[in-house]
């Protein structure tokens, strides 16, 4: 249900500016009235019907913005001047609307409004509204909660958007902005029996720190002074590692094939060589068959290292989501060695005994070939995590 309420909202915006300028006055829309009003006037300055329309419509959305005006003001709230500077805008601008039609004329009757200058009155809700965001901002930066420091960021951007002149207003912001950041330092954690090179630590934490960030987060991966304070630690945490020792397994195949071997003639009954229509002695081919030995060695080791990425928020203390990552390298070589006559082996056979034993990767090697695919699933795991910092 609470989808379907702004999507009912929309249209009605939306069919609200659809209809004639009749309906919209009878809907109670009134600067819709007025906006209508005023185009059709624009093309027949003469439409009885559309200046009655403009008459009626003007006069009851100013009466309306008049008394909410008078209302504002009496209920005396300094954040009521935020809106009452938008509804004397309102009628600053339907106003100006106005004007670009009048004066009309009407059955030999000229029909003007009367100028009102909203000028000094817009000024003067500006000023107050800006006064009450500036002390409003000032106040919330008093809290030390985060949201608050948020806040009185934009009360402090509205403020200067109105006025301009504060002193110290960008000093304010900035401050603001900073005390509202929430800081995370990503960190690798290795508890591994295995010591990992430093350029290995380092390559793993590559991350795309901009892609990370967002208006009021950023993420670290080194400290940039012993000062900082982190709302957040996202930990790598490497618990095992495990490669497994090299291995080497000899398979041996023997592989027959027919191959031609020449050819004999075709002999009739009586032993004589058979000839085609064409006098041609008549051949077949003759076959013989041949075997090879193949001896395969398949050289394989691989590792393994597995961990996790876990999120700790530091106010209040408390772990808010652990994700298990992991990462595998292989390594395979497959040499042959052909025993025999090479003639039965086909393409694929006879490419491998072109291949020779190779000497293993060392453990070292075999943990550097991880960090690609290690690399990966750290990123996947504190994108998806995100959602969990603010």
């Amino acid at each position: 249900m609470k989808r379907i309420v702004p999507i009912v909202f929309i249209f009605i915006i939306i069919f609200s500016g659809c209809g004639s300028s009749k309906k919209q006055l009878q809907k109670g829309n009134y600067d819709a009235a007025v906006q209508k009003a005023v185009k059709q006037l624009r093309k027949d300055p003469t439409d009885a019907k559309q200046i009655d329309i403009l008459n009626q419509a003007y006069k009851i959305a100013n009466d309306q913005d008049n008394e909410k005006v008078r209302l504002l003001k009496m209920e005396g709230k300094p954040n009521n001047w935020d809106e009452i500077y938008l509804v004397y805008k309102a009628l600053n601008d339907r106003q100006s609307l106005v004007k670009t039609v009048t004066p009309l004329n009407m059955k030999g009757k000229s029909i003007e409004y009367s100028y009102v200058d909203y000028m000094p009155d817009m000024v003067n809700a500006k000023q107050k509204a800006a006064d009450y965001y500036y002390n409003h901002g000032n106040e919330l930066m008093k809290s030390g909660i985060k949201e608050s420091y948020r806040q009185a960021f934009a009360e402090y951007l509205r403020a200067k958007e109105y006025v301009g002149d504060y002193e110290g207003i960008d000093s304010k912001i900035q401050d603001a902005k900073f005390q509202g950041m929430s800081r995370v330092f990503v960190s690798l954690q290795n508890s591994s029996r295995i010591k990992f090179p430093k350029e290995f630590e380092d390559d793993l934490l590559t991350l795309d720190l901009p892609k990370l960030n967002s208006d009021w987060v950023e993420y670290y991966t080194s400290n940039p002074n012993d000062n900082t304070q982190y709302d957040y630690y996202v930990n790598v945490n490497i618990k095992n590692v495990a490669v497994r020792p090299d291995q080497s397994l000899q398979r041996d195949s023997v592989i027959k094939r027919d191959i031609e071997d020449g050819y004999s003639y075709v002999l009739d009954q009586k032993g004589n060589v058979m000839r085609d229509s064409i006098g041609n002695d008549i051949k077949q081919k003759k076959y013989k068959t041949v075997q090879c030995a193949l001896v395969e060695t398949i050289q394989s080791k691989a590792c393994r290292i597995d961990g996790d990425v876990q999120v700790i928020q530091m106010n209040p203390n408390k772990e808010l989501k652990k994700d298990p990552i992991g990462a595998q390298s292989n390594f395979e070589n497959i040499s042959s060695r052909a025993l025999g006559d090479i003639q039965a082996l086909n393409q694929k056979q006879l490419e491998r005994t072109k291949t020779s034993i190779v000497p293993f990767p060392t453990d070292r090697e075999m943990i550097l070939r991880c960090s690609e695919s290690l690399k990966g699933a750290i990123r996947g795991a504190i994108q998806n995590d995100r959602r969990f910092i603010y």
